[in-house]
């Protein structure tokens, strides 16, 4: 092999390890990102189900002031009471069938 061939294999083989480097660098990096993502995913479900739970939690506490007489709670408690009963005899209708 010549002189000037083996310098051009050897230059061949660096941009080859250095290819090689790069991608193993990509390829962590992208292990990487991938598990952070998946962690921002549990985070976002976790928030969401605690949003959900609040959610409820406070129209609980909205329909108990408006039941104890807040005034300013009252008509929307009265409301929600007449979607429950209407659900409740749906029910029932459904049970009678």
């Amino acid at each position: 092999m010549s002189g000037q061939g083996y310098e051009e294999l050897k230059i061949l083989n660096r941009k080859l390890d250095e290819l090689f480097n790069k991608y193993n660098n990509l390829k962590t990096g992208y292990k990487d990102l991938k598990t952070g993502n998946e962690a921002l995913k549990n985070q976002l479900q976790e928030r969401d189900a605690r949003i959900k739970e609040l959610e409820l939690k406070y129209e609980r506490i909205k329909l108990s002031g408006a039941l104890l007489g807040d005034g300013e709670n009252a008509g929307e408690a009265k409301k929600k009471i007449t979607e429950l009963v209407r659900e409740i005899d749906k029910c029932v209708a459904l049970l009678n069938r």
